[in-house]
């Protein structure tokens, strides 16, 4: 968790963070290696074209800084009727201390609407901690519809990937709408 000896803030990103949000991005998804299918594994991670795409398609960034250095990123994109948790990163020394959760936060509150994320099957660790925050695993009769529909992401990274939901997600659809 976060404590007096972590003084974090969070804030928007703003184009200049872009350089060290490339690099938080890349240094923690090195914990994918070995973890995610081999034939979706590549370095970088996340090329500079990548991030530069997911900006121009409105994915809005918040940033964690800690002692003036960028630690963590995470984005909210508007997909229409819900947001979507979009590239959830903490540098990987400070991991499990409560970063996650401060944007996790900032952007439920900033959003509006039913949220939903999108994560790779094998990544117990990012389930676990969206779980540990109330959301909830969608069943696979959703899966690949709200993949297909939400995403603009490879095939193959479709099989491999689940959706979880936040309560208002869940309540929608458990009252039939």
């Amino acid at each position: 968790m976060t404590g007096p000896d972590l003084a974090v803030s969070v804030r928007e990103y703003v184009g200049r963070d872009f350089e060290s949000v490339y690099s938080v991005i890349n240094e923690a998804a090195i914990a994918f290696r070995g973890v995610i299918p081999d034939d979706r594994w590549h370095e970088p991670y996340m090329r500079r074209e990548e991030l530069e795409q997911e900006l121009a398609d409105g994915v809005r960034f918040s940033c964690a800084e800690l002692a003036g250095s960028l630690v963590g990123v995470m984005g909210l994109q508007c997909g229409g009727d819900v947001d979507l948790i979009r590239h959830a990163y903490v540098s990987p020394g400070l991991q499990s201390r409560g970063i996650g959760a401060m944007l996790l936060e900032h952007l439920e509150a900033l959003s509006g609407r039913p949220i939903l994320v999108g994560t790779w099957r094998a990544d117990v660790g990012a389930i676990s901690f969206y779980e540990r925050h109330g959301y909830q695993l969608v069943g696979e009769e959703h899966r690949e519809c709200l993949l297909r529909t939400y995403w603009r992401i490879p095939e193959r990274q479709i099989e491999e990937s689940i959706v979880m939901a936040d309560v208002r997600w869940v309540a929608l659809h458990a009252a039939g709408h």
